[in-house]
């Protein structure tokens, strides 16, 4: 029989809610869930067909051990955790008798729409006296967490935009119409098209969805953010556009960032980035008569040339001309607990990379495992996460993960990563447990999702926190069976308590307290809810950081651990979302760390000071600029593995213009080489001439290798990574610059051409045979 459950997707870090209807193990029907209070219905065309996540051939229902000729085989649970309890606490013996950081590496902490996972396993990182932690965020935000640290005053200072109120929306490196990014993105988007009153002013070099219906698209040459957002500001300040009431009331260090605007050549600059000054002025003007300007911005030129400085550029552009804090403008959100968290300088001491956000830039991954240095990474754990396809340089980390002496994979799938795993441990998915997103991003009114399991895990399968609490059983770290017993009664009948009874244990050893509170707390929690323990002490926190907000989103004036109780509760009870802070826009001066924005950051000023034109030309080996991992109609991410998930652009096509593609003397759906310094890649050409002249793009979530229905496996799509460059990357946060990868094409050779078409129909026959490969 036919049933209806409230979800939510897990395309993109939007997560709009859903209502979903099975027929047994399958999602049959998709709909936005009303009642949602933040993406209330909304739907776009991804989340169709989401049963393809977790009902495929690549599903693991075993745990899997390395053989000794590469291939896996199957054992028990019981084994997998005692030989990985065993190893694990010889490697924190090792390395805390030879008096060395912790040797442990950690990449993960949760996908797209999965988080439930990502505390328990920071918890056994703790526990390796480890710091090493690297994931998505790191290999795409953490340039912006920096410059939200050094402006104001944390790293977790995180910002969102206005979009449902403003009457100018500035679109930088993004495209909100396949991306979304923010709330209900295609409708915000028809809402500016439409009113004239409302202006839209998008950057990218192509013409976008977005682009086609905007006031004014600059089509700037790739990888010139920085130059033409630092021509845009240079004019502000010439002509005093700049809000000086704000700037004097909440802003130090204005002085420094115009004199270093003043120094700009903007003429100089504009024709580097190859836009009319005309048009330029123009979207000047357009932001020097808004009302409430909100500046949204993506990965376009978070992983572009220049990538830390472009997020500095891009909030200097709203703060300077005073578009903050106010309806419609950017602000900073709240948090029920923060994604990331705090670094203050700590350095690796195997790259000289900074941690930001408690991250390390997934970029260094493999230098951690394969240096020459006593310090280097040993055991690698991943979580929900697959660097073999994600991380820059295919080759260089696949070669890391062989060499290191422990690799551990904790997935739902067969991943590329799995595949060269000493241990792979197979997880529930998403929709078989309870689940949640720390993607809260909103303001003024913020939101949070705890998702009831659709299906029962499949057999053979675990939760993530029930694999890490049996591995810490292992590790002989948690409390005697009485002692949870003991705790657990106190959880039932005094839980606000619960760590005041809980406290001697946790001073012996904080690392088991994510663990603690899902063998104690979590017995208590209804319907099987217990790996939702560990949200239990962020209800607190907010709750005491935020007390006023958290009182209007609940309508209540409980206070103290009363109200972090109420909280906890509504949030167990709201199987469609609920608010859980309102802030007024004046209160989001309670989220500046410092009492005022510091608007001079020395090093983004210097940085700013040495652009060079000259310097950044086109390479003449590499004249083309690849954007790696491109939005489109019917590509998600890393999850979602099945071929016939994608209803448009099967073969991951190179899209090119028409006269770049008969340059190498190539037609339309030919299939061409795309080649740069590190490797070569064969893929099939499309010609779309909205993107700009010189510039070519690849899909991201293409590249992975299914079972091909014959007993072997066929590689769906361009492996883009094997082709990009680990140290090509920001200097501050280690981002890689995947939306500028210098390439040329070539026509491919026939040998190629034969294997590209024979792996092609092979992943076409099991789209046509309907595989959920």
């Amino acid at each position: 029989m036919s049933e209806w459950h409230k979800t939510a997707c897990n395309l993109c870090y939007v997560n709009c809610a859903l209502e979903v209807q099975t027929d047994g193990r399958a999602i049959t029907r998709v709909r936005g869930d009303k009642q949602n209070p933040r993406t209330a219905g909304y739907l776009c065309q991804k989340p169709q067909r989401l049963t393809w996540y977790g009902n495929h051939d690549d599903r693991l229902t075993t745990p899997l051990r390395r053989r000794a000729d590469g291939t896996h085989e199957p054992i028990s649970w019981e084994t997998a955790l005692t030989e990985l309890a065993a190893r694990l606490r010889a490697v924190r013996d090792a390395d805390l008798a030879a008096g060395r950081p912790g040797s442990f590496a950690y990449v993960g902490g949760g996908g797209q729409g999965n988080h439930s996972g990502g505390g328990y396993g920071h918890a056994l990182l703790r526990w390796m006296n480890s710091t090493r932690f690297f994931g998505a965020l790191s290999q795409e935000k953490t340039g912006d967490f920096w410059v939200n640290g050094k402006l104001y005053g944390g790293q977790t200072c995180h910002t969102s935009e206005g979009v449902e109120e403003c009457d100018l929306l500035v679109v930088i490196g993004c495209n909100p119409w396949l991306a979304n990014g923010f709330n209900r993105a295609r409708n915000v988007v028809n809402t500016i098209k439409n009113d004239p009153d409302r202006k839209m002013i998008v950057l990218d070099p192509r013409r976008t969805e977005t682009a086609a219906v905007a006031d004014v698209h600059l089509a700037l040459r790739p990888g010139t953010d920085a130059y033409l957002l630092g021509a845009v500001l240079a004019l502000i300040v010439e002509r005093r556009g700049v809000d000086e009431q704000f700037l004097d009331a909440h802003t130090e260090g204005f002085e420094q960032v115009a004199a270093a605007l003043r120094k700009v050549p903007v003429d100089a600059w504009i024709a580097h980035a190859e836009v009319d000054r005309a048009d330029v002025e123009r979207a000047v003007e357009e932001i020097l008569a808004a009302r409430a300007m909100t500046v949204r911005v993506e990965l376009g030129i978070q992983q572009g040339r220049n990538s830390t400085l472009n997020s500095y550029l891009e909030k200097l552009l709203y703060l300077v001309t005073g578009h903050f804090g106010r309806p419609g403008t950017n602000a900073l959100h709240s948090w029920l607990v923060p994604l990331w968290g705090e670094s203050r300088g700590q350095r690796s001491e195997i790259t000289g990379f900074e941690y930001i956000g408690g991250l390390l830039p997934l970029n260094t991954l493999a230098e951690e495992i394969l240096a020459d240095h006593p310090h280097r990474a040993r055991v690698l754990w991943v979580e929900s996460s697959n660097p073999a396809n994600t991380a820059a340089d295919t080759a260089l980390t696949e070669r890391a993960i062989s060499e290191c002496e422990l690799s551990v994979v904790i997935d739902i799938a067969y991943t590329e990563t799995a595949a060269l795993a000493d241990y792979v441990l197979p997880a529930a998915s998403q929709f078989e447990k309870w689940e949640w997103t720390f993607f809260d991003f909103e303001w003024p009114t913020n939101y949070f999702h705890l998702r009831r399991p659709v299906f029962d895990p499949l057999p053979g399968t675990l939760v993530e926190a029930e694999i890490y609490a049996r591995l810490f059983d292992e590790l002989g770290v948690l409390p005697d069976q009485e002692t949870l017993d003991r705790l657990t009664e106190v959880a039932r009948d005094d839980r606000a308590n619960l760590l005041k009874h809980a406290g001697p244990l946790l001073q012996d050893d904080p690392a088991i307290a994510p663990t603690l509170l899902y063998r104690t707390l979590g017995r208590t929690l209804p319907d099987g809810a217990a790996s939702a323990a560990i949200l239990w002490p962020g209800c607190h926190t907010a709750a005491r950081k935020m007390t006023v907000p958290v009182q209007r989103a609940l309508g209540t004036d409980l206070t103290g651990a009363a109200l972090g109780e109420a909280l906890f509760d509504r949030l167990l009870s709201s199987p469609s979302g609920f608010a859980f802070s309102e802030h007024t826009y004046d209160e989001v001066w309670t989220l500046v760390r410092n009492e005022r924005i510091q608007l001079a950051v020395p090093e983004l000023l210097d940085w700013l000071g040495n652009l060079d034109p000259e310097r950044d030309g086109v390479e003449p080996d590499y004249p083309l600029s690849l954007v790696n991992g491109q939005r489109r109609s019917h590509n998600a991410n890393q999850i979602m593995r099945a071929p016939g998930w994608r209803k448009t652009d099967p073969d991951g096509a190179l899209r090119v213009r028409t006269e770049d593609l008969a340059a190498i003397g190539a037609a339309d759906g030919e299939w061409v080489a795309v080649v740069t310094r590190t490797g070569r890649i064969v893929v099939r050409s499309e010609i779309d001439d909205s993107l700009r002249r010189g510039q070519v793009a690849l899909p991201h979530g293409f590249g992975m290798s299914v079972p091909d229905g014959r007993g072997g496996r066929v590689t769906h799509g361009p492996r883009i990574n094997l082709i990009t460059d680990a140290a090509d990357r920001d200097p501050i946060a280690g981002t890689p610059h995947h939306k500028d990868v210098p390439v040329r094409l070539e026509r491919a050779t026939a040998v190629e051409g034969v294997s590209a078409e024979r792996d092609r129909d092979r992943v076409r026959q099991l789209i046509d045979h309907g595989s959920r490969t």
